[in-house]
């Protein structure tokens, strides 16, 4: 998708008039509350709409140990119990794109809380991609089929009061959306914080010069809109996390893509950048578990579940 072409402006503006709406408090303002995972360095995010209570869970983590192979459900119950606790309905359960650091609790979460499971619809052409690699075979559909709706660039739907736009903003992956809701935009991998940068762009169907599009497309957005980042790796100097910036701190000050910078610059900076970057620990388990929207590999004959590794030898 080219962040140029008509449809995709038309979306942009729709877009960028429902952060003004939200922000001169024509529409409500959504809360918004984040759940760090300092292991992953993961934040999802609840946000609700204050007078519905109709709410969205984003980017949801699965604790994993790789080292034994044991699943647990710690950072999904703290949702959970926060959900349960101010009476939220969740209306959706959201993945800003198939992540390689984490994996997703979505099958969980919608086993205890209900809503909707959704995706950009590129995960299709991911699935392609890992369904080969990790030779899923042909009860691996590819289609998308695991999710409940896959959203198109622009798509727009409803979350109690609350306006909510789509936005494809591909380059970290093919299938990256971030989806603006009132004045808050989950922008996923796109965007880390200022003093931190932009995310990788080496992944298969990944691009810089498509990232650098997609995130000057997500800083047309109005300056006081708040940016909600999917991770944070806490700069040099910082001493703390943090995952909610704005769109005007990000056009000041990111240290890869403030305003002024040239899109050559920013493509020849992160492809050399990215050449020294080492694959997330959790990759080989993410993206098997996460391509199939959170949902594990069928068990085996023995009755246990399995996760591949391709090996790579250097001979034949």
């Amino acid at each position: 998708m080219n962040p140029s072409t008509p449809a995709a402006d038309a979306a942009l503006e729709r877009a960028q008039t429902q952060v003004e709406a939200s922000l001169s408090g024509q529409t409500p303002r959504p809360v918004v509350r984040g759940f760090f995972d300092e292991p992953t360095h993961t934040a999802t995010f609840v946000v609700h709409d204050p007078m519905s209570r109709a709410a969205a869970v984003i980017d949801s983590v699965l604790d994993f140990d790789p080292a034994s192979g044991a699943l647990s459900f710690t950072a999904a119950d703290r949702v959970i119990d926060y959900v349960r606790t101010e009476h939220l309905t969740v209306a959706w359960i959201l993945e800003t794109h198939v992540h390689a650091d984490h994996l997703s609790a979505a099958p969980y979460l919608q086993g205890q809380l209900g809503g909707r499971l959704a995706i950009g619809r590129g995960i299709v052409a991911v699935q392609e991609t890992f369904g080969k690699l990790f030779n899923a075979g042909t009860a691996f559909a590819r289609t998308g089929a695991e999710f409940d709706r896959l959203f198109e660039d622009g798509d727009r739907f409803g979350l109690g009061g609350l306006e909510a736009t789509a936005l494809h903003v591909p380059g970290h992956t093919p299938a990256d959306l971030a989806y603006v809701i009132g004045d808050a935009a989950f922008v996923g991998d796109t965007l880390f914080m200022p003093d931190y940068g932009t995310a990788r762009a080496d992944f298969p169907g990944g691009d810089a010069r498509q990232l650098f599009r997609s995130i000057r497309r997500l800083l047309s957005l109005p300056d006081a809109t708040r940016l909600f980042l999917c991770h944070d790796y806490k700069a040099p100097g910082r001493d703390r996390f943090v995952t909610e910036t704005t769109v005007a701190a990000q056009r000041a000050g990111n240290v890869h893509v403030r305003d002024g910078t040239a899109e050559d610059d920013f493509v020849a900076m992160r492809e050399a950048r990215d050449r020294t970057l080492a694959a997330p620990r959790l990759i080989m388990p993410s993206i098997q578990v996460n391509m199939r929207g959170g949902r594990l590999p069928e068990p085996e004959e023995n009755g246990t579940r399995y996760l591949k590794i391709p090996l790579t030898t250097g001979r034949g």
